[in-house]
Parts: structure tokens; C-alpha cells; sequence
């Protein structure tokens, strides 16, 4: 049992690792001697679990994927309706703070290095077809009068308008502060007819 747990904490450490290089140094210094000076480990064993850099990308990108797969859950059962949900969840994808503008980066590095390379382009597109798929429904149960063309325009409006406003501020965040993102979210929803307030507005 100790074995097993020394393995889970030492694969745990290999990921937060390649998360940090491609976060803090960027994909171009995205290396297995990189990774093993940030976990404070010898190369060796980070090739034994990462025997080369493309297997080094293709971890942290399935990582980016479940660690926005929990937390997005996690804000939908929390959430007190559809439109809340929605929200939240697409309030997550703002870089809103430096984590999130981390996530951004991570994200984008992941846009460049998938050109190269058809099986992390295949990976990365299922992730973000999922999210697609998340954002439609969440809009189809916030707007459920709604045909199916309309839920999925305004799916693809508002998730291009998150991600596109996360971009811009982790390359600039002084210029894309978090209550501006916030306000471009606001809009863009009761520009939809999806805010809570233009809904209780309407009773």
C-alpha cells in the first residue's frame, strides 16, 4: 500500500511539475530536464514516466482537461438554476486571476503544439468538443423554449466571447482586468436574453 501511494504522490508531483514548466516557461521550454528540475527529480524518472516530450504534452493536456472537467461539476451542483450555471461556468474560463490566466497560456501552448502533431490535435479537439457539447446543454436547460440551432449559436457566441477575453488578458491583463471580463460576461448574457436579472425582469 505504501508502494502504491508513493507512486500516486510521485506521478502527482510529475504533473504539477509539466503544469508549472508550461505555465511559468511556456511550451517551447516544455522539456523532460525541465520537468525534473521543477519536481526536484533526476531525469531519469521523469522518463520513465514520460518517455519523451510529446508524452510529456499529451499528459498535461488530458491534466488541463480533467482538472476544468471537476471544477466546472463542481460549480453546476452547486448552482441554484440553469442560468446560474451557465454563469458559473462559463465565469471559470475568464482569466480572472493568475491561475487562470496560467490556464490560458497552457491552453493556447496546447493550440501551437497540436498543429504538429495529429494525436495531440485529435486529443485536443474531443476536449474542447466536450466543453462545446457542456456549454449547448447548459444553455438548452437555461433557455428550454429555445430551438436546437439558436442553443447552439449562442453556445458557440458565449463561449467564444469567454475565451477569447481569457486570451487577451493572460497576454495583457492590465488591460483585461477581471471586472472588465466580468462585464463582457454580464452583457453578453443579457444580451442573450440569459441573465437572471433580465429574466426576473421580465415576470
Amino acid at each position: 500500500m505504501a508502494r502504491t501511494a508513493d507512486k500516486k504522490a510521485q506521478e502527482a508531483a510529475l504533473s504539477r511539475a509539466v503544469w508549472d514548466v508550461l505555465g511559468q516557461q511556456g511550451l517551447e521550454r516544455l522539456t523532460v530536464r525541465a520537468v525534473a528540475a521543477a519536481a526536484g527529480c533526476t531525469t531519469g524518472l521523469v522518463m520513465h514516466r514520460f518517455p519523451n516530450r510529446q508524452a510529456l504534452l499529451r499528459h498535461a493536456r488530458q491534466l488541463l482537461h480533467e482538472k476544468t472537467r471537476d471544477r466546472v461539476e463542481a460549480l453546476e451542483r452547486d448552482a441554484p438554476s440553469p442560468r446560474a450555471a451557465l454563469r458559473e461556468v462559463l465565469r471559470q474560463g475568464l482569466a480572472l486571476d493568475a491561475e487562470a490566466r496560467q490556464e490560458s497560456v497552457v491552453w493556447m501552448g496546447f493550440l501551437a503544439a497540436a498543429v504538429a502533431d495529429d494525436e495531440l490535435v485529435e486529443r485536443h479537439r474531443a476536449n474542447n468538443r466536450a466543453w462545446r457539447a457542456r456549454v449547448e446543454r447548459l444553455v438548452g436547460e437555461a433557455a428550454p423554449a429555445w430551438p436546437p440551432t439558436r442553443v447552439s449559436d449562442v453556445a458557440l457566441g458565449l463561449i467564444a466571447m469567454a475565451e477569447g477575453a481569457a486570451a487577451f488578458a493572460a497576454a495583457d491583463p492590465g488591460a483585461y482586468p477581471p471586472v472588465a471580463q466580468e462585464r463582457m460576461l454580464t452583457e453578453a448574457l443579457a444580451a442573450y436574453q440569459l441573465s437572471e436579472e433580465r429574466r426576473w425582469r421580465s415576470r
